[in-house]
């Protein structure tokens, strides 16, 4: 720590006069981004069809036979009684099970269509804790302040929201120009499927021969920056990309026996040095140039003496990432993460183990593999004799552009709703469906505009998941306009 500091010092004793003029000047840039067209939002129809929503138990399982789908064909029934018009005038496709496919025809077929995403699946209520509830958890009740319930996060708002926003424009005679779908999942929940719903609508459309512009799914947020005498400012992140996810269980072979003649070192004895080894030797940790604009970004927007490091960043660089792998949060976004999540020895007390095993949770950075994760075992591990099976994995997504069209247009709408508002890049820590659209679709973007605390947002798929009702407004305006800009001809 005090090698560290001296860095920092020593860096900071450096910075030149010259240095000091450019920080004052380091602001955020004046973008002239013209007036943004106020959208119409039926916010009393919104309001009550996410709290209809959530009241329908759509809880997705690795286990397809324990899935309620009748629960989804009531949704579904739900979705065309709520929104008559995308019921009448888009065509709607039920791919396997449960998964919506909508296409609103657009005037030009031969340009590329865009799509939006959601999820209609919720994770389950973990047993015993309904009780916790301050309000039941598939009610939907409104007290006038927030939405309560499952999916009130994540994502009946986003979905709805959606719909809202097709519904509304179709009520104003508008008519997109190029076609736009609507691709609604049914088991997004269920990490790392191989079966995933979002897979089986990507294949029905390659199988059609249909390369989609631009993808737009949950992920980023709209979340306040505030540190006191730093930074007042809400910051628009947009997801370009999102970590890989793999499950690895580790073994090994022991002779066991009789607990009171115990070896020096049990088999759970042996794999606790394998633990020790894994987490001794974490992922190398790296800037990548999503973080750099990320950190640029904030930056400019900071008060003057903290302008004097990010207008610095090149230099400093080696310095932040050091801090960064400190922090637990932050160093998440800078490597691949190596969690330790279960272990197992033997079934009872007084036998030694034959066969421990520990399981470990990998969220891998863009670039590395699965298969990159069972060589760093292989490598930082001293116990050659310890056996790696992968138990599921889903590869990390590729990073989309920051100079497309989509990610611009995000870009403007953010900052024509709140100008004083940051607008970066960043990494989903978490999974989406997003990801199963890559091999059709370049401009893939994660991002829900909907304004809520960080509090909040910790709340889902947690006790008392609630949103704002004030915050919703904004959604339904924010995909409005996004479809009259990008489903727009270039």
């Amino acid at each position: 720590m005090k090698k560290r500091t001296k860095v920092i010092l020593g860096t900071a004793a450096g910075l030149t006069a010259a240095n000091l003029v450019h920080a004052a000047l380091y602001r955020p840039k004046k973008v002239d981004l013209g007036e943004r067209t106020q959208e119409d939002v039926n916010e009393e129809r919104m309001i009550a069809n996410v709290s209809k929503a959530i009241q329908f138990r759509t809880v997705s399982n690795a286990d397809e036979m324990k899935t309620d789908w009748d629960e989804f064909d009531r949704f579904h029934a739900f979705l065309d009684e709520a929104y008559p018009l995308i019921a009448q005038k888009l065509e709607k496709e039920v791919i396997g099970r449960a998964n919506l496919m909508y296409r609103w025809k657009g005037k030009y077929p031969a340009l590329e269509p865009i799509a939006l995403l959601g999820h209609q699946d919720v994770v389950p209520v973990s047993p015993g804790t309904e009780g916790d509830w301050e309000h039941p958890p598939y009610e939907g009740f409104n007290d006038g302040e927030y939405i309560w319930g499952r999916g009130a996060m994540d994502m009946k708002n986003h979905l709805i929201g959606v719909m809202e926003a097709v519904e509304t424009l179709l009520e104003e005679g508008f008519e997109p120009e190029r076609d736009v779908y609507l691709l609604f999942g049914q088991d997004e929940e269920v990490v790392a499927s191989e079966f995933a719903g979002a897979l089986d609508i990507m294949n029905v459309l390659r199988q059609r021969g249909i390369r989609l512009d631009s993808v737009l799914d949950e992920g980023g947020a709209i979340l306040p920056v505030n540190v006191k005498g730093v930074i007042h400012k809400n910051l628009a992140g947009i997801g370009i990309a999102e970590k890989g996810y793999c499950d690895v269980e580790v073994s090994l072979d022991h002779k066991g026996g009789h607990s009171s003649q115990p070896p020096k070192h049990t088999g759970l004895g042996q794999m606790a040095q394998v633990i020790r080894d894994l987490e001794s030797h974490q992922f190398p940790a790296r800037i990548e140039p999503f973080l750099s604009e990320l950190f640029y970004r904030i930056g400019r927007s900071t008060t003057y003496p903290v302008r004097t490091i990010a207008c610095n960043l090149p230099v400093m660089l080696p310095v932040v990432r050091e801090v960064l792998k400190q922090i637990p949060p932050a160093a998440s976004m800078t490597r691949t993460t190596t969690a330790v999540t279960m272990a197992q020895g033997s079934p009872a007390p007084n036998v030694l183990p034959q066969s421990p095993t520990i399981t470990i949770n990998f969220r891998m950075m863009p670039g590395t593999t699965t298969e990159d994760v069972v060589n760093h075992i292989k490598r930082v591990v001293r116990n050659k004799n310890i056996k790696i099976k992968v138990i599921r994995s889903k590869e990390a997504s590729k990073f989309s552009p920051t100079d497309s069209r989509a990610f611009h247009i995000i870009e403007e709408i953010c900052q024509q709703t709140d100008p004083d508002s940051i607008v970066a890049p960043y990494l989903v820590m978490g999974g989406t469906d997003a990801c199963f659209y890559e091999p059709i679709c370049d401009n893939i973007y994660r991002f829900s505009p909907f304004v809520a605390p960080t509090a909040l947002l910790l709340c889902t798929h947690a006790t008392n998941e609630r949103i704002p009702i004030e915050c919703l407004r904004g959604g339904v305006e924010f995909f409005k306009t996004y479809i009259r800009k990008v489903s727009a001809e270039e």
